[in-house]
């Protein structure tokens, strides 16, 4: 942990954040965002920061294959934090990695690549005939209890993207939203320290800005 000082003058404790630079996630705009929430922020492509980070930060834009390429240095270190309960949060296709598998990479023709099988699952295109990818606003419908969606219920969130995740257990998906058909825009493991948006909460305004404040708090309270 480390200390600053609000506006007021008063201290108030901040989350240690690590943002992954594996060479596709959009730092700049989620090093701000979880600055603006009251993380201090280190973005390293080192993954032994990892061990001293309250919270670590998979952003992510592009293809899944590609990204999983690239996270491939960080695989262990990521995991390892995970499974000792440590929180991981993955944005975008981040969150998309969080899975087992896409059906991106098949249909790439580039046969079967494995995710961090965090969440397990498999990420699918959308079979809808409206246009793909998806680029806009969408309401936030949360459907179970999570501290990352605290006071975002019926709020609206920026996605980009063409695919999206299934997770196996139904239980994973905390918030989800519509663009033809259903799909989560949250996801979280049981344990609660592995969680995800589809969308991206550094673009999203204040309710982006408050699920960052959620998250920055959730690693502060760890």
């Amino acid at each position: 942990m480390s200390e600053a000082r609000t506006e007021t003058g008063s201290e108030e404790r901040l989350a240690d954040v690590v943002v992954v630079d594996y060479g596709l996630g959009n730092l700049r705009s989620a090093t701000r965002g979880l600055e603006r929430a009251g993380a201090s922020v280190t973005v390293t492509d080192d993954p032994d920061a990892f061990a001293d980070a309250d919270g670590v930060v998979l952003p992510g834009v592009g293809a899944f294959r590609e990204g999983m390429e690239n996270a491939g240095p960080y695989r262990e270190a990521l995991v390892d934090h995970a499974e000792a309960g440590r929180p991981l949060f993955g944005i975008c296709l981040g969150m998309q990695m969080l899975l087992t598998t896409s059906e991106e990479a098949e249909r790439a023709g580039q046969g079967d690549v494995e995710g961090l099988d965090l969440v397990p699952g498999r990420n699918v295109r959308f079979s809808t005939d409206r246009k793909v990818p998806h680029m806009g606003w969408n309401e936030l419908d949360v459907e179970r209890d999570h501290p990352l969606v605290d006071g975002v219920d019926g709020e609206h969130a920026y996605f980009v993207h063409s695919y999206y995740a299934v997770p196996d257990d139904g239980d994973a998906v905390v918030a989800s939203t519509e663009y033809g058909e259903r799909f989560p825009a949250v996801v979280a493991t049981e344990a609660g320290n592995v969680m995800g948006t589809q969308f991206h909460p550094e673009k999203s305004g204040e309710t982006g800005l408050r699920i960052l404040r959620n998250f920055v708090e959730y690693c502060a309270e760890r």
